[in-house]
């Protein structure tokens, strides 16, 4: 089974998402063999690398109160707890560009790689609040997922991959995907949105089980 887990590093329900999906997988491991590969979505395409405030950011975007944003924050901490992860403090909302080059590229070298550095990087942005446009943390991270981190630099300096990750933002964006997490499941099925792991595992068992 394949599964194409469309997302950005910006999107806290990708965070959800991917938890919740990982629990399922790890349901039907014994059932149901999977390739899990990350796909690029920007939500902010035209940040600018310093970022902007997150609070006020997310007020101007979603046009929400101080009130709704808390409530929204609150439902989401809640959610990903649930779920095994963590959200922190996040102070800022940064470009997303250089960490899904990073990610095309560690896609190239291993499933396993692509998957823990895409872990890595949502932990770093939403559980620390680190910017995923720091060279130097991607750097990092790609070494923590059992990356090359000198190649990983390279990348990151040499402006590799970019129209490979804006032609793969444009092919989905044209499968009419438009807002994540997407998860799209042998190349025909789709689930949008932080589902729960029961829901995950339902459809998965189910989508097997149809042929």
């Amino acid at each position: 089974m394949r599964i194409d887990f469309v997302s950005d590093v910006a999107c806290p329900w990708c965070a959800v998402g991917l938890n919740s999906l990982e629990k399922a997988l790890q349901a039907v491991a014994a059932d149901i063999p999977v390739e899990l590969h990350f796909q690029p979505f920007e939500l902010n395409p035209g940040m600018a690398a310093d970022g902007v405030d997150a609070g006020e950011y997310l007020k101007a975007k979603y046009g929400m109160s101080d009130a709704q944003l808390a409530q929204n924050r609150g439902v989401i901490r809640e959610r990903g707890a649930a779920v095994g992860f963590g959200f922190g403090e996040r102070a800022r909302v940064w470009n997303t560009f250089d960490a899904h080059r990073l990610l095309h590229w560690a896609g190239l070298q291993s499933a396993d790689a692509q998957r823990a550095l895409k872990h890595a990087m949502l932990r770093a942005y939403h559980g620390e609040g680190q910017n995923p446009s720091d060279p130097q943390l991607l750097g990092r991270l790609a070494g923590e997922a059992g990356l090359d981190p000198v190649e990983a630099a390279a990348v990151l300096r040499e402006g590799r991959f970019a129209d490979e990750v804006r032609a793969a933002e444009a092919q989905w964006q044209q499968a009419g995907i438009s807002s994540v997490p997407s998860i799209i499941i042998n190349q025909q099925h789709l689930i949008q949105g932080g589902q729960s792991p029961e829901v995950f595992e339902q459809a998965l068992r189910q989508i097997a089980a149809a042929g």
